[in-house]
Parts: C-alpha cells; sequence; structure tokens
C-alpha cells in the first residue's frame, strides 16, 4: 500500500509550517483509474459523502415519484445543510407531508451552521430541534421509505431493512464488499470501502445512463447541481465550488476531510481522503484537482479562496498563505 502524499502546505514568513496529507483517485467511467495520489485502496468512511447513494433506493425504488418529491426534496437528501431557514422550512413541510413530526427522526438535535439562524435562536433562547441537523434531509428521505415500506421506525439499526437495502445498493455502486462500518454522526450506519470505490461510484453517477438506476443516478446529481444551495448553504465550500463549476459537477463534503465530485461532462468520478481530516485541506484538495482537470479556473476567487487564500491574524494583517502541494499544484 502507498503511504499519503503531500496534499497541502501552510506557509509563514518565507517558511514552510505545517503539510496536511492524503490520497486520491480519479476514476473514468470504465471504473480505471485515471490519477491517483498516495494510496486509491485505502479503506475510509467516506461519511456524508455517501449521501447521494444512500438516496439511491429512494429514486430507483420509485418511492419519490409516489410521494411526489421534487428536485429540491432530493437536493435535501444528498445534502449536509446549514439549518438556514431555505433548509428547515423544507424539512419541516416534508416531515409534515409524511405526518411525522420531529421525535420520528433519529438523528439528535444540534445548532445551526447558519450563522443567522444560529443567532436567531440564541436571542430568543430557544432549543436546536433534530430538523435542525445537518443531515435531516437524509433522514427525511429514510423516513419516506420506512413509511411507504411500513417498516419499522428505528431506520438507523444497520439490520433494518432500509439500510440492509442501502448496504447491498452501495456494495453495488462501488464494486466493493463493504468490510466495516460505523455508527455516523447522524446515528445512521456509515458503511466503509475504498477510495477507489468511492471514485467508481462517482464515475458511474457522471456516466449513467437510461435503465432504472441510471435514470436515479442523473436525478440525484442533476438535483445536486440545480441546487447547490440546498445541498450545503451559500458560505459552505460544496455550494460555492459548484456554482464556480457552473454546471459541470456535483460536488460533496463528509466529515474527517472526505470530498468527493461527480464529472459528467468529463464522465469521471473523484475521491479523496485528507489523512488528518482537516476541512481546510480537504477544501484545498477537491478545488486544486478539480482545477487539474480543468472543471474549476484557479483564477476565480471564489476558487482561490479555497485553494489557495491568504492567512491573516486578528488584527488582519498577512501572515502567510495556504496552497497546494506540488503533487496538485
Amino acid at each position: 500500500m502507498s503511504n499519503p502524499v503531500d496534499f497541502v502546505e501552510l506557509w509563514r514568513g518565507g517558511m514552510l509550517e505545517s503539510v496536511h496529507q492524503g490520497h486520491a483517485v480519479v476514476v473514468d467511467e470504465g471504473g480505471e483509474i485515471v490519477h491517483s495520489w498516495g494510496d486509491p485502496h485505502a479503506i475510509v468512511y467516506p461519511r456524508s459523502s455517501a449521501k447521494m447513494l444512500q438516496a439511491l433506493p429512494l429514486v430507483e425504488s420509485g418511492v419519490a415519484d409516489r410521494f411526489g418529491l421534487t428536485s429540491q426534496h432530493l437536493a435535501l437528501a444528498s445534502a449536509s445543510h446549514s439549518a438556514a431557514a431555505i433548509h428547515t422550512d423544507r424539512i419541516q413541510k416534508w416531515m409534515g407531508d409524511l405526518g411525522f413530526g420531529d421525535d420520528a427522526f433519529r438523528c439528535g438535535p444540534n445548532w445551526p451552521m447558519d450563522e443567522a439562524a444560529r443567532n436567531a435562536m440564541i436571542k430568543t433562547d430557544a432549543t436546536p430541534c433534530r430538523y435542525h441537523n445537518e443531515c435531516s434531509g437524509k433522514h427525511c428521505g429514510f423516513l419516506t421509505m420506512t413509511k411507504a415500506n411500513g417498516w419499522g421506525p428505528e431506520y438507523e439499526n444497520v439490520d433494518h431493512p432500509l439500510q440492509v437495502l442501502i448496504k447491498s445498493t452501495f456494495e453495488e455502486v462501488t464494486g466493493e464488499d463493504s468490510p466495516a462500518w460505523g455508527i455516523d454522526g447522524c446515528s445512521a450506519p456509515n458503511f466503509a470501502t475504498s477510495l477507489l470505490g468511492m471514485g467508481r461510484a462517482m464515475a458511474k453517477y457522471a456516466c449513467a445512463g437510461s435503465d432504472t438506476r441510471g435514470a436515479a443516478m442523473v436525478r440525484l446529481r442533476e438535483a445536486m447541481i440545480a441546487h447547490p444551495e440546498l445541498v450545503a448553504n451559500d458560505d459552505r465550500a460544496c455550494t460555492q465550488l459548484m456554482r464556480a463549476a457552473k454546471g459541470k459537477g456535483a460536488f460533496k463534503t463528509g466529515a474527517e476531510g472526505y470530498f468527493v465530485a461527480i464529472l459528467p461532462e468529463q464522465r469521471l468520478g473523484v475521491a479523496l481522503k485528507i489523512v488528518d481530516g482537516a476541512q481546510r485541506a480537504r477544501d484545498c484538495a477537491i478545488a486544486s484537482i478539480l482545477c487539474k482537470l480543468g472543471v474549476l479556473d484557479a483564477r476565480d476567487p471564489v476558487v482561490k479562496a479555497y485553494r489557495n487564500p491568504d492567512l491573516k491574524n486578528f488584527a488582519g494583517l498577512i501572515t502567510g498563505d495556504m496552497r497546494p502541494s506540488s503533487a496538485l499544484a
């Protein structure tokens, strides 16, 4: 197995101060590696980067159509949102349409990542609910499946019919048996696979055809591209980089330094993992890889803010910069 490679560097006063390492892979429609850094066979948890895989049974089973789900619903089912009003209003309506209350969610409550929403709650001494959880859109999709099939309410259990179906779908799309699972931050199982497996899955989404599964993949990726603000938020990497790509791809973060990209025009899939889990390095690395692939323009100010930002101290003085390593630059 290959060692991780240097991906992201932090420079101060003309001296290299810190380095983040990682693994990454770019995969074509045949499942073959086009580019790789580090170990493409490293087994890791994709975390929230797997949400469009977890949402796939919802669409290909026909349940999404039975319940009249729109592209906005599908974007939220694939999202790690910030609990801004544009997210929580839609989540609450979805739950109301299902006839469920907040207690039906198996994700825990947490404060909104959206600053305005969080500050408004603090000012009124409000308490966060489960629908504020960044994964509540995915869980709405889960609850839609449980209602459609008459399954029990403990849908977060790994032996629940929903999770059994998600695991089998996940393994089929990645092309690998998952060797392990762990409990994600939202209490649902997260199935491990290799970087190559996730890259292969993203390439399948990029090259999906008109069969039942392919059509479902297209609907999910196009929902993300059409509604980037629902996938994350206006100030988050998923949303800003998808907008900067001008429709050329669907991008999704995952916790602990994971990021994936679906590139339909180039018929490629991308998966990366930062070994130390750093968000800043994850965002810099994916922006750099997408620049190398011609999907993003390194001169775009939005892209530069993730790929090569100035580092400033509390007085606003520029103290250094973050940049991709030579391997990515």
